[in-house]
């Protein structure tokens, strides 16, 4: 069983008396950590001053015999400082048993057998931060993470949140200064800084008075008034935010009197038009004024709210944000919880004259509670403009949209205050933990924050390995099973799951029973205040396990649960899932034809939605029933969604028997997974005499299948889909037309390609995807070959996109295209019967003009690379600049711009475009300049971290594609088949569909 957190904690300590006789713990020298995982991180855990009063308090009383402080040139606290508080000066801090910083440091850095004390973010099984951990417990290092100091009253000791808010809301008014005077007003924000350009936060606060009294002397114009700053959440965040802004005059007002604001001003606007305004008005908003429940006949209940959100309708866009000039975002959300402001809500707001000029997202919660923050920004480069009416990010402050802040280490800014805030109360600590030579000896609040001791985890965190060993890696390679039982359930839990050790009583309870789980998802509170959220698939082996299981569950969570009288908050919430029979769903019951789905990707909703609505024309035989199946329930559960004679399933297709039972219940297999698996589904529908259809190309391993698929009797129909798919039927239509007519085809030629709307290809590639960018990446990597004028001509994977040609219709003189040979031409003359008498026979894929020559030097870079990168393995993510640097190689980028005579008076743009063309990458400098445009578009020089989840240059450029080239709401793409048969006769035929 699990230890939970009580007022006296009894660890198991037997390993604690077995310490390695090396062991530094408890020497009482502490080592400061040199910060390296941001350039901006200048703060330090403990200034000059706390370590004189520790060192001269004296080793007997403080225990602290010496400090070792690892030179820094950027730490707010010079190294002469700390010298002259008595410190030493050194790269060395091996005689050090307890080591302390604020970040993560390197894992090489990290020594065996001493104690270290950060924030670690490792508490949550967080998947990113896993390699720190085993690190920790190969080095028999005793960690303590600063996020779980927490006091008698449930709440974190050491944070930096108001700091986040003070900095953040520094830092937008005076981007909010600019943006005004784009938009042709001159207001007092513009003579505001960024909060690190002042030496302290004293200062700053000086500036913001200062700029405050001009307002209330000058008055501010009154057609960007009122301006009302909206504020969400009343954490630490916010509270700092309101700090800074109560320092403007102001007047705070409640949610629902915001309509009566805004319709007096606009009122007054229509008599005074020069008059000035003289006050902001401030508002804040919790979950009660951004959602409503779905029941009109039912009040917002909190309890309610974040046990259920499904029963909760956003309503922020509709109450709230109509009258907002700046949303200042400091509430932690989750995403099961609806939006506080979509893309397309913004859209309609806008056009309905939305007076939202900014928003200022203190959490930067990344394509969050926000949709179209989809990017951090940084401190150099805090701001950026996304203008609504065509989904697109801008890095000016001119023109349509809002312009959004969402710096990730807003603290830092203010590093002096922080750094004294954090060492106040971390002075008062490190007596204790520098004199530590086992757990017992530390107080309860201190062994709680022990993650790790001695090589093994705590109790406390012995939950982080079953955790890890059950949780479902997102990557599509790699498969988990579901539980190895016969019946499960989801269950979701919701609430203090983490920091009061809740989750530990829910897996004992699963475990203790004989049932089996797995984690399918999990949303971590990033501050004691936030609660946590974890899906877990609950398995059994009999319904009355399962059943048990549950009551147990519900029973921890009445035990938990809030008691509004008492005042009493909601400590844990469950939510049970339907029971399914592992493997069978709920499908043995549907009557009539079944059709099973496999996969949950983009296409697969549509294709249920057809499939589940179409009506035979034969009265007589059942509607069809549609089953999707995925390897994560919740997945096909979302595709099925809303749609009747729809069923979603669980079902791992390396799993054959399980795979076996789901086939053996329906008549048609569609198989939407990726190619590779196709054999093994064919095979299995071929033992079962079921048919089968997919979209992807044959291969070998599926032709091989040929005569067993007819000796069984069965179909299994490939390359159904757009191309390869109706291009076949098209031009099987066309050519039986011809030998019908007698005619001899000549020359066949055919293109395809899913183009997006002139509209809508506002990027320089001109190309948007409506499936996995991966896909069409490795598609461009493809070999090809195809007859021209009799002679077989081969195009190698790696000049594909060299072949490019330009193409130009007389029917629309106004596209400029290009095309590139798609894979094996020669086949579908044998398959169209058209070897013999076409002298030429080429397939070819669409593209817009320009593309091909960009791909190709982002192909010659190294961005389609999918092998591991070196720079990616580490813990200590670089960044998109830093990664785009080292594929080119710049350490001598300025050199090769001197070299070459290329003028550099645009800074960075032209030292890539140099470096680009000196590599040979290209020959051509406007191909250069495509391609660097295109590298910013996709944010590839940004000084942002590159996400744990990219271990290759494949994965960063696919991750950027789809986070930046997906199709928008309102766009659409357009489907372009020309496809030219020349007979003898001269017959010739195009076709267009444009759908």
């Amino acid at each position: 069983m699990f230890v939970i957190v009580a007022p006296l904690l009894d660890f198991d300590m037997g390993s604690a008396a077995t310490e390695s006789n090396d062991t530094l713990l408890g020497n009482g020298v502490v080592g400061i950590l040199a910060e390296t995982c941001n350039m901006w991180e200048r703060r330090a855990p403990l200034t000059p001053s706390h370590c004189a009063r520790l060192l001269l308090g004296g080793g007997n009383r403080t225990r602290v015999n010496r400090i070792i402080v690892q030179p820094s040139t950027k730490r707010i606290h010079h190294d002469a400082q700390y010298e002259d508080a008595g410190c030493e000066i050194s790269e060395d801090l091996s005689e050090c048993g307890l080591i302390i910083g604020i970040k993560q440091p390197k894992l090489e850095m990290i020594l065996p057998d001493r104690a270290y004390a950060f924030f670690s973010h490792t508490h949550k099984a967080q998947k990113e931060n896993m390699p720190l951990l085993d690190k920790i417990l190969e080095e028999r290092v005793s960690l303590f993470d600063y996020e779980l100091i927490v006091g008698d009253d449930g709440k974190r000791l050491l944070a930096f949140g108001k700091f986040a808010g003070r900095a953040g809301l520094v830092d937008f008014l005076h981007g909010l200064g600019q943006r005004y005077l784009s938009l042709g007003y001159s207001t007092p924000f513009l003579s505001l800084g960024q909060s690190h350009m002042y030496p302290s936060l004293a200062a700053a606060k000086a500036a913001v008075i200062a700029v405050g009294e001009e307002i209330a002397t000058f008055g501010l114009p009154s057609g960007i008034c009122p301006i009302v700053f909206v504020f969400t959440g009343v954490g630490n965040v916010s509270q700092g935010a309101q700090e800074i802004f109560k320092l403007l005059p102001h007047t705070f007002i409640d949610a629902e009197k915001l309509p009566e604001v805004s319709a007096a001003w606009n009122l007054s606007k229509q008599s005074q038009s020069t008059k000035r305004v003289f006050q902001l008005y401030g508002c804040v908003v919790t979950s009660r004024d951004m959602v409503s429940h779905k029941d009109p006949t039912r009040h917002f209940d909190k309890a309610d709210y974040y046990a259920h959100p499904e029963h909760y309708a956003p309503v922020f866009h509709e109450r709230i944000a109509p009258y907002a000039s700046v949303i200042v975002n400091c509430m932690y959300w989750e995403r099961r919880f609806p939006r506080l402001l979509s893309i397309s809500q913004l859209q309609q707001l806008m056009k309905s004259g939305c007076p939202l000029v900014g928003i200022c997202d203190i959490t930067c919660d990344i394509g969050g509670s926000i949709e179209f923050v989809d990017k951090s920004t940084s401190i150099e480069k805090p701001f950026f403009r996304y203008d609504p009416s065509n989904n697109s990010c801008h890095d000016d402050m001119e023109g349509n949209g809002v312009i959004c802040l969402a710096v990730d280490i807003l603290p830092t800014e203010f590093s002096k205050e922080a750094s004294q805030h954090f060492g106040n109360i971390l002075s008062k600590f490190v007596a204790s933990l520098a004199s530590m030579k086992q757990l017992v000896e530390l107080p309860s609040y201190l062994r709680r924050a022990c993650i790790a001791h001695d090589g093994r985890l705590t109790s406390l965190y012995e939950y982080i390995p079953r955790m890890r060993k059950t949780m479902i890696d997102l990557a599509p390679a790699k498969a988990n099973p579901s539980p190895d039982k016969k019946y499960s359930t989801l269950v979701s839990l919701s609430g203090h799951l983490f920091d009061k050790f809740l989750i530990n009583e829910a897996l004992d309870i699963i475990e203790a029973a004989g049932g089996s789980f797995q984690l399918v998802r999990c949303e971590v509170g990033q501050s004691i205040d936030d609660t946590s959220y974890s899906e877990l698939e609950v398995g059994a082996d009999d319904t009355s396990t399962l059943d048990k299981i549950i009551d147990s569950l519900t029973s921890l969570a009445n035990a938990h649960g809030g008691d509004d009288d008492a005042r009493k908050e909601t400590e844990l919430a469950l939510k049970i899932g339907k029971v399914n029979e592992c493997g069978t769903g709920d499908t043995v019951d549907k009557d009539g034809p079944k059709i099973l789905i496999l996969g949950a990707g983009r296409v697969c909703r549509p294709a249920a939605q057809f499939l589940a609505s179409y009506r035979p024309d034969d009265n007589n035989t059942d509607q069809i029933h549609v089953i999707v199946a995925s390897l994560y329930q919740k997945d096909a559960e979302e595709i099925v969604e809303g749609i009747k004679n729809a069923t979603a399933t669980q079902l791992d297709v390396a799993d054959i028997g399980g795979l076996s039972d789901l086939v053996s219940q329906v008549e048609v297999v569609v198989s939407l997974l990726p190619a590779s698996f196709h054999a093994a589904i064919a095979r299995v529908c071929i033992e079962l005499k079921k048919h089968m259809v997919t979209a992807s190309y044959v291969d070998e391993s599926m032709s091989n299948l040929s005569q067993a698929a007819k000796g069984a009797g069965v179909t299994i129909l490939c390359e159904m889909g757009l191309d390869p798919g109706i291009d076949h039927m098209i031009s099987v239509k066309m050519i039986d037309e011809a030998h019908a007519r007698n005619g001899k085809v000549k020359s066949f030629t055919s293109f395809c390609g899913g183009l997006p709307s002139p509209a809508a290809a506002n990027n320089p590639l001109a190309y948007k995807f409506s499936w996995n960018p991966a896909g069409a990446v490795r598609a461009g990597k493809n070999p090809a070959v195809y007859k021209f004028l009799g002679e077989a001509i081969h195009v190698d994977g790696s000049s594909l996109y060299e072949s490019a040609k330009g193409l130009r219709l007389p029917e629309l003189p106004a596209f400029a295209l290009e095309h590139l040979p798609n894979r094996n031409s020669l086949i579908y003359g044998d398959l169209y019967g058209i070897t013999k008498e076409a002298s030429t026979i080429y397939r070819a894929t669409l593209r817009y003009e320009g593309f091909s020559e960009i791909m190709a030097t982002l192909s010659k870079i190294g961005f389609f690379d999918a092998a591991n990168h070196p720079l990616l393995q580490d813990a200590n993510r670089p960044t998109y600049k830093g990664f785009l640097d080292e594929l080119l190689n710049a350490d001598n980028i300025s050199t090769i711009t001197t070299n070459l005579n290329i003028e550099a008076s645009g800074g960075y743009d032209d030292e890539l475009i140099a470096r680009i063309l000196s590599l040979g990458h290209c020959k051509e400098k406007d191909i250069a300049v495509k391609t660097v445009k295109t590298i910013k578009f996709l944010g590839l020089h940004e000084e942002i971290q590159i996400p744990k989840d990219c271990s290759s240059a494949f994965d960063v450029i696919c991750q950027r594609m789809e986070q930046r080239m997906a199709y928008g709401h309102n766009e659409q793409p357009l489907f372009y088949h020309l496809i030219s048969c020349s007979c003898y006769f001269m017959l010739k035929i195009r076709i267009k569909s444009n759908q």
